[in-house]
């Protein structure tokens, strides 16, 4: 062990790293419940209020694997500090936002701070817990209290909704963010990478290029948008990618090591902690509306239903920690997908305008959730040698980033894209009315209050928007489904593993010591 990690206490430095995983999270799911007063305040356009809710997890999946390097050169502890004062900063002029625009620019300063947060968490909990089973706690733990923030976004959002105002739920972060500042000098040891790879600032550019046009292609093909503009956006931003990766494998030091791809452990836990977002922040984008819309609870309410889902998450979380040591990570893992899976296909069956199979179905998830992203970050942040720990968990988090960026886009979008195809507008409707019905259920809900026959269109809206839960539940769960065989196989006894080669910096596969 480090003489500096000596002076700290391994689980009082994991309860300090928890507060910018907590922070990131939280940020991440605060503002689902807040957006009707969002628009009620600022009057943004329909891009301008679907740029304020994705622009975040959109900056922040393109900046974690630069911020990660970053990190390893200049010291993780650093760059954590500097990253939770400048998200308090920056949260600050979020929540003192007087146009959309304001908002949507702060947004975009919380995700570049942001990103500098859940990188060097990982990292220096892969250097502090050099145990196994320590480590496998450690990170059960972490990942517990990234989905417990994940859920308890909307809690917050509406208990500051409830209480103050939308503002409040941008601003709560601040104190959670300076108390970091002030404890982490005294709980947590600096950590360095001693071979860093370089900043590639032009790679970081085209990691964004890649997922922007491709978030806005999913949503505007889902949605019903111009067929060839959703088409262009898609193979555009795949070009990009084409780009990106073909310059990684040209750079000697790359901001991604394709190389760590080799481990079927390392891919296995990547693509898991993508679905895993995004089953869970797609479920968050219609649940929220479900319970306030269809069902007619407030905000605060609805926010407290999703409670159980979170608990339970936390909770198998840290028994699939447990569990794994008996039966094994890949077991635990496939467990959890087929239950995240089941979630979805609960909702599918019993979806109407009652709240418990929301609640019952949210439940599921979280169980399966729970087991599932658990030991995906640990198979990731394991599978590789300590020295590259830094790279290792910015591309677990990415992975999650992404998940939550297409959770919205492509849940979201197939549930926007079977409501806009079931509703029927009631007769006697006027045209005006009738498209902004189609565009949301919040809209056919607004414009319902002004119309004779609002009920109706309050009746037809709720009914289309339940047979797009159950269509979109259905699809997703049998994908589900069939992603877990793909991770099944990714994640066999590996018959070799990574290893670094401290002379050269390159990581070579060699034949496993023996089966784990």
């Amino acid at each position: 062990m480090r003489p500096e990690q000596r002076r700290v206490h391994p689980w009082l430095a994991l309860a300090t790293l928890m507060f910018p995983v907590l922070t990131v999270s939280v940020t991440t799911t605060a503002l689902s419940f807040a957006l009707p007063d969002i628009a009620a305040d600022l009057r943004p356009s329909a891009a301008q209020l679907l740029w304020i809710v994705d622009i975040y997890p959109l900056i922040l999946a393109g900046l974690l694997i630069p911020m990660g390097t970053v990190g390893d050169r200049a010291g993780r502890r650093l760059l954590l500090i500097i990253g939770s004062v400048g998200f308090a900063a920056a949260s600050v002029a979020g929540g003192l936002s007087t146009s959309a625009e304001m908002l949507i620019a702060s947004r975009v300063a919380i995700a570049v701070f942001g990103s500098m947060l859940l990188p060097a968490t990982l990292s220096l909990i892969r250097v502090i817990f050099e145990d196994d089973d320590a480590r496998r706690t450690a990170i059960a733990i972490w990942t517990a209290g990234f989905s417990a923030g994940a859920a308890l976004g909307p809690i917050v959002g509406g208990a500051m909704l409830h209480a103050f105002s939308w503002h409040a739920a941008i601003l709560v972060a601040v104190p959670v963010c300076l108390a970091f500042a002030v404890i982490a000098p005294f709980t947590l040891p600096e950590s360095k990478d001693p071979r860093p790879g370089k900043l590639d600032v032009t790679s970081a550019f085209l990691a964004i290029l890649t997922m922007t046009p491709i978030v806005y292609g999913i949503k505007t093909l889902a949605t019903g948008g111009a067929l060839l503009a959703g088409a262009v956006a898609l193979v555009l931003g795949l070009a990009f990618g084409v780009i990106f990766v073909l310059r990684q494998n040209r750079l000697a030091a790359p901001m991604v090591e394709l190389a760590l791809f080799q481990s079927g452990r390392f891919t296995g836990g990547v693509l898991v902690n993508v679905m895993g977002n995004l089953v869970q922040f797609g479920f968050l984008f219609f649940i929220t509306q479900h319970l306030q819309l269809v069902v007619g609870m407030d905000a605060f309410t609805a926010g407290l239903l999703i409670i159980p889902g979170m608990v339970l998450a936390i909770v198998s979380g840290l028994l699939g920690a447990r569990w794994a040591g008996v039966v094994g990570p890949r077991a635990v893992v496939v467990v959890g997908l087929v239950l995240a899976s089941a979630g979805y296909l609960v909702i599918a069956a019993t979806v109407g305008n009652a709240a418990w199979p929301m609640v019952v179905a949210y439940c599921v998830l979280g169980v399966g959730i729970g087991f599932a992203t658990t030991l995906s970050t640990e198979l990731v942040v394991g599978s590789v040698p300590p020295e590259k720990s830094g790279a290792a968990s910015a591309i677990s988090e990415t992975g999650y980033e992404v998940g939550a960026v297409l959770g919205t886009a492509v849940v979201g979008g197939l549930v926007t894209g079977f409501y806009q195809a079931f509703l029927n507008i009631p007769a006697g409707v006027d045209n005006e009315s009738a498209d902004t019905a189609r565009e949301t259920l919040g809209g056919a809900y607004a414009v319902a209050e002004n119309l004779p026959n609002g009920s109706e269109l309050v009746t037809a809206a709720a009914s289309a928007y339940n047979q797009a839960i159950s269509m979109t539940g259905l699809i997703v769960g049998l994908t589900g489904l069939a992603f877990t065989l793909l991770v099944f196989w990714l994640l066999r006894t590996p018959r070799k593993v990574m290893e670094l080669d401290t002379r050269t910096g390159q990581l070579t596969m060699v034949p496993a010591p023996e089966a784990d």
